[in-house]
């Protein structure tokens, strides 16, 4: 829900209450179609993947709103419309939210509507990490739908999960309810990773009201907020998205520590740091954000296996990483293991090992049905006259080795990776190539005077 583009004062003071490296890499990324010189900045940078984007909610509603509160006045959501149609014709893929984290939870879904019927006339996709994956899975699949009605635009679930034990047999209804959208002319899919924790930052436990215009560091000082934030956060049904209530203090895996002080406790479980602070669990949180000052990543054990082969049947799921790209070379922080894994998971584990889908229908789900959803012309298929982009792999030894507790670790069986024709990978081997392209959604415009 997050890109680093369009920026101005409000967006870059907002990110920097989130992340003070958000702030630096946006910084560029100002005036009219700053969308566009985003995506030229990593063209020139240069990248061994091609790379698109879809816009982020977020980043249009931090644009005039900050981290504020509220619905935005009928001139900024004119503004707002502006901004999308604008990085549509800049080549976003579309739109995309993430409701469960400030300050894009605070945007309303008369908001989100606005912003995708401006979009709707590009041929863009509203993407979305819904309000709730969880405790209100159902409800938050409606929303998406009646999104997508109202807009008359198509709608893309990311990570399909039903989180927390107690919603675990939410699962079948959630797909049913997409089932039944689908049956009446809602167009709308998912996407899904395959392991049974999702990733996000340790700030994610906290209420979303808490980091109101930037400041959740503040009140994480203030005794009378902290005792009212714990108190929300114990509470047995809340209206967020109460993660490490979901995860359960023992299912957190705290990993993007950065100051030496905190050293100790990377790769530790919420439960064992909070047992080598003698305090309990909330405190250890709290004091751990505000000690580190950023973002602090973290994994959250909260699916479960039946599920996940049961979504990976479903003609409609495609699979996605959701995580950054990691050089294992010279990154020395932990990660989850799905920005290493994810797509040799599913070919040996799920493939081949027990068999959940055809091989064929697998590799359809990682390259054709996203290439066709995101409107992506000439890639996707290997067919005369498309981009060589090509993955050479033994299906018999494909299968990922990073693990939650040493992620960087390159899968096995993937002996050639081709891009735009060029070899970015031989024998299990980076070349160094870096023939990316950017990839642009389907309302491009190209202006030679940019």
């Amino acid at each position: 829900g997050w890109t680093n583009a369009p920026a101005n004062e409000r967006t870059l003071s907002a990110a920097a209450s989130i992340d003070p490296e958000a702030e630096r890499t946006t910084a560029d990324f100002t005036g009219p179609h700053s969308f566009n010189k985003w995506l030229e900045a990593m063209h020139r940078h240069g990248t061994s993947t091609n790379v698109g984007s879809f816009l982020g909610a977020t980043t249009v509603r931090m644009y005039v709103k900050g981290m504020a509160t509220g619905p935005p006045t009928p001139e900024e959501l004119e503004t707002m419309r502006g901004l999308v149609r604008e990085a549509m014709e800049d080549g976003a893929f579309g739109i995309a939210s993430a409701l469960i984290y400030p300050p894009g939870n605070f945007a309303t879904t008369e908001e989100l509507i606005e912003m995708a019927k401006a979009m709707a006339p590009y041929g863009g996709i509203y993407i979305t990490h819904m309000r709730s994956e969880a405790d209100h899975l159902l409800e938050a699949i409606d929303e998406a739908i009646e999104i997508g009605r109202r807009a008359g635009v198509p709608v893309e679930i990311y990570h399909l999960k039903a989180a927390g034990r107690c919603n675990w047999y939410k699962a079948p209804l959630a797909i049913a309810r997409i089932e039944g959208a689908r049956a009446e002319g809602v167009d709308i899919a998912a996407n899904m990773y395959p392991y049974i924790a999702g990733g996000t930052g340790l700030s994610a436990c906290m209420p979303p009201w808490a980091s109101a215009d930037g400041k959740l560091l503040d009140n994480l000082r203030d005794p009378q907020m902290r005792a009212r934030i714990r108190e929300e956060i114990l509470h047995p049904q809340t209206k967020w998205e109460n993660l490490c209530q979901l995860a359960t203090p023992e299912g957190v895996l705290v990993l993007g520590l950065k100051k030496p002080e905190n050293q100790a406790y990377v790769g530790k479980r919420l439960s064992e740091i909070a047992a080598m602070q003698g305090k309990d669990w909330i405190d250890a949180a709290m004091d751990l954000i505000l000690s580190e000052r950023q973002r602090i990543s973290s994994i959250f054990f909260m699916m479960t296996e039946e599920n996940l082969k049961l979504q990976m049947r479903q003609p409609w799921i495609k699979f996605g990483t959701d995580a950054g790209g990691v050089d294992p070379e010279h990154s020395r922080r932990l990660v989850h293991p799905r920005a290493y894994g994810t797509y040799p998971r599913i070919l040996g584990k799920y493939v081949r090992q027990e068999r959940v889908m055809p091989l064929e229908e697998a590799i359809r789900k990682m390259t054709s049905a996203v290439a066709q959803r995101l409107s992506i012309r000439d890639r996707g298929l290997l067919r005369e006259g498309f981009y060589a982009d090509v993955v050479v792999f033994d299906p018999q030894t494909i299968i990922d080795r990073a693990t939650y507790e040493r992620p960087h670790q390159l899968s096995v069986g993937i002996r050639y990776v081709f891009v735009n024709g060029v070899a970015v990978v031989k024998e299990g081997r980076h070349t160094g190539a870096k023939p990316g392209r950017i990839v642009r959604g389907p309302g491009y415009v190209n202006r030679p005077s940019r």
